[in-house]
């Protein structure tokens, strides 16, 4: 058993229209799929942007929580997600267009050998654009055709994310490396003075959508989320039969876990490394096209079987999110 790199990320926002806007004609990511919370059916928009198919490892997701208050950063949390761009030219055009737009962002800069931009969504979630010019690892996603950015300028796919937590070693390492099987690839500078390095662990192909990099700060309190925070990462998984084989291991090592839960879109199992931080294993399979043809992903409301006889009460107490 082998975890194939990044599946998806699970953000919070506070407001669903304006999440659309910016991801969607800002970023020029594809919402693939409009639907909602499973878990709180009747009030909470579930949105996924991803690439041109909604590809496993490009979904960037976001639960609205109308009333998330503001995100005080700290530990033991998911803490930047990268997302992927062809190149180091593709990263000089984002410059551009973040001025255009008005996005709080930094200067190009530089990530365990890579260039990147670090910016900030309207909800100050903490992004960053990674080029993959030197990557020879997972492949990326397909470009979204009708996107307000070029083709070879897009965003491809999900990159790195980072875990910032106040101990690694030794129950967070060992999960990380004895039970999900990654490895310690490298580490490069911490961004805080005085903290140690940051330590890139890699799975599957390895390259940018294959890892996690853990930062380590031990004077941070620990974060309370709100909109702009990360609510979880998920992990590239085969298929169910590989999915039951982990919930096994997971279980013998007695991490408190959700057993297994259907997506619908995917198969999911949940549970917490010893910091606290929830991790998702998810299948690549079934895919968002199991309920919409692919050329009109994400342009209704749509809900799992086991929620369609709910469809009434659910669409009465959203408010609707215009994006043919």
């Amino acid at each position: 058993m082998e975890l194939k790199g990044i599946h998806h990320v699970s953000a919070i926002t506070a407001n669903a229209k304006d999440n659309y806007r910016f991801y969607s004609n800002v970023l020029g990511m594809r919402l693939v799929k409009k639907t909602v919370n499973q878990d709180d059916p009747p009030s909470m928009y579930h949105l996924f942007y991803a690439d041109e198919q909604g590809s496993p490892g490009t979904d960037l997701t976001f639960f609205e929580i109308a009333r998330a208050g503001h995100t005080y950063t700290g530990n033991q949390s998911i803490s930047q997600t990268s997302l992927r761009v062809p190149d180091d030219e593709a990263l000089a055009y984002w410059l551009d267009r973040f001025r255009q737009f008005k996005v709080n962002h930094e200067g190009m800069g530089e990530q365990f050998g890579r260039k990147v931009i670090r910016f900030r969504d309207h909800e100050n979630q903490r992004l960053v654009l990674v080029s993959d010019q030197t990557n020879q690892g997972v492949a990326s996603g397909i470009p979204w055709t009708n996107s307000a950015v070029p083709q070879d300028k897009a965003i491809t796919g999900l990159g790195p994310v980072q875990l910032t937590v106040p101990d690694i070693s030794p129950p967070t390492a060992r999960v990380l490396t004895e039970l999900l099987g990654f490895r310690q690839v490298g580490s490069y500078p911490s961004r805080n003075k005085g903290m140690p390095d940051v330590e890139v662990f890699s799975t599957g192909e390895g390259g940018t959508g294959a890892e996690l990099h853990v930062e380590l700060s031990s004077d941070l309190q620990k974060e309370r989320p709100g909109r702009g925070s990360v609510h979880h990462v998920a992990l590239r998984v085969d298929n169910r039969a590989e999915l039951e084989k982990w919930h096994e291991k997971i279980r013998r090592e007695r991490l408190p876990n959700s057993g297994l839960v259907d997506r619908y879109y995917f198969q999911s199992l949940y549970f917490r490394e010893p910091n606290g931080i929830l991790i998702e294993l998810a299948t690549d399979g079934p895919g968002f096209a199991t309920d919409e043809e692919t050329e009109h992903l994400g342009e209704s409301l749509a809900l799992p079987p086991f929620l369609e006889d709910r469809r009434e009460e659910i669409e009465s107490r959203l408010e609707p999110l215009d994006t043919k």
